[in-house]
């Protein structure tokens, strides 16, 4: 088969696979006549408590956009868990692994019933291997990449169950 003919294969199933999305009902979320069209900026977040707080609702915030005309109200409460993994002989830990859970619910503000809620949780790790500085820039930047994961897996759901509440 020559090249061409593989680009005009490719070519021809790239436009059957869109056909075929389209065909099923896709629609990007925040795209027109998405379920989340009109979602950005209308989530406001409640205020954050601690530093892995601020982290999770500056990425809130980051995807959802900053609240200017609220119609709901994103709470949570997130906790974390740290686990020493790796242990030398000499009894030292050098690597842990951290675990986040964050349960959220959505009210509507008008109503305050509960339009969608849930939990998310994931886990990163961090060695500790090198020198005092070096363990606390890891811990920090472990914490800070489990709230980014917390909260994009929060956006994600929130964006899936959109449909049913954003109207």
């Amino acid at each position: 088969m020559s090249s061409s003919d593989r680009r005009t294969f490719l070519v021809s199933g790239l436009s059957a696979a869109g056909l075929s999305l389209a065909g099923c009902g896709f629609r990007p979320a925040y795209g027109p006549g998405g379920p989340a069209e009109g979602l950005r900026g209308r989530i406001a977040v409640d205020a954050p408590d601690s530093i892995d707080d601020f982290t999770l609702v500056e990425q809130l915030e980051t995807r959802l956009g900053r609240a200017s005309a609220p119609r709901w109200r994103l709470s949570y409460r997130v906790a974390t868990e740290s686990e020493g993994l790796g242990v030398t002989a000499e009894q030292d830990t050098t690597r842990y692994n951290i675990t986040g859970r964050a349960a959220f619910q959505l009210r509507d503000i008008d109503s305050g019933s509960v339009v969608q809620s849930g939990e998310v949780d994931s886990f990163t790790a961090y060695s500790a291997t090198g020198s005092t500085v070096a363990t606390r820039t890891a811990e920090r930047d472990a914490y800070r990449r489990l709230m980014v994961i917390l909260a994009d897996e929060m956006v994600t759901r929130l964006l899936a169950g959109s449909g049913a509440w954003a109207k």
